[in-house]
């Protein structure tokens, strides 16, 4: 009879935990994605957005909610951001996001504009690797960051190519570091150089002010570096937390 009780008992129990498999592989987990952009040597970047697919570790592809429009990169810079995306994804692993672009992507240069044209390779759409492990009950928000400069490329004859490059922001496990420069005005250049030696870059603003966003936390030197004559400033020893900003105040040539 004790035998009978204790085999019952293991039935229950692998019950209940294949219950909790089930339960655990139905989860819903809140996914947003958000675009911002670093300041580029151009008048505006316009960028046809379609589509906006996320994709797991089983390779499944979920197409999320897309505000599809033509995005002007350029309102998106130094702290600024918007939302593309949203959806739910029932897989915690999630290995891709894939921009889907139209062919109404253009540049404007010196007040005249030019299409963008798009490499073959992309044509089925842009893969970002992202590698996040999502837990129930958090709402998760990944951020684009296009690199404008090396976004986009020259190729002769007033004609330009879209290669995108594309940095893939976690806000939730990154920092950021802001600050401005004196005097206002001045044409310069912002670097951040971690303990390990990789680099953020980002461009000072006509207002005088930098922001650098998606740094993981650790130790930092920063470094602004403005057109000749004057020369470049270099402040050691930033902090960066996670999920804080880190304002090293005002830097004067």
């Amino acid at each position: 009879m004790k035998k009978i009780n204790v085999i019952l008992c293991i039935v229950a129990l692998c019950a209940v935990l294949n219950a909790c498999k089930k339960a655990d592989a139905s989860a819903t987990y809140s996914y947003n994605v958000k675009m911002t952009d670093g300041p580029g040597p151009y008048d505006a970047v316009y960028i046809d957005l379609q589509g906006v697919e996320v994709i797991g570790s089983d390779g499944k592809a979920v197409l999320l909610n897309v505000n599809k429009r033509i995005y002007n990169l350029s309102n998106f810079s130094n702290g600024v951001d918007t939302l593309i995306a949203t959806g739910g994804l029932n897989v915690a692993d999630v290995q891709q996001i894939r921009l889907i672009l139209g062919a109404n992507n253009s540049v404007v240069v010196n007040h005249v504009s030019y299409p963008l044209s798009t490499p073959s390779a992309d044509q089925t759409g842009l893969k970002l690797q992202v590698h996040q492990t999502l837990q129930a009950g958090v709402a998760y928000t990944v951020l684009l960051d296009f690199d404008a400069n090396k976004s986009i490329v020259e190729t002769g004859n007033g004609t330009y190519k879209l290669k995108p490059v594309v940095r893939t922001i976690e806000t939730a496990i990154s920092g950021a570091i802001k600050g401005s420069i004196s005097p206002v005005g001045t044409v310069a250049f912002i670097t951040a150089t971690s303990a390990t030696n990789i680099t953020y870059s980002s461009n000072v603003t006509a207002s005088g002010n930098f922001l650098l966003m998606g740094l993981p936390a650790g130790i930092y030197s920063i470094t602004i570096t403005p057109l000749l004559p004057l020369q470049p400033v270099t402040v050691s020893n930033v902090a960066v937390a996670t999920n804080n900003t880190t304002n090293v105040g005002v830097i004067a040539f």
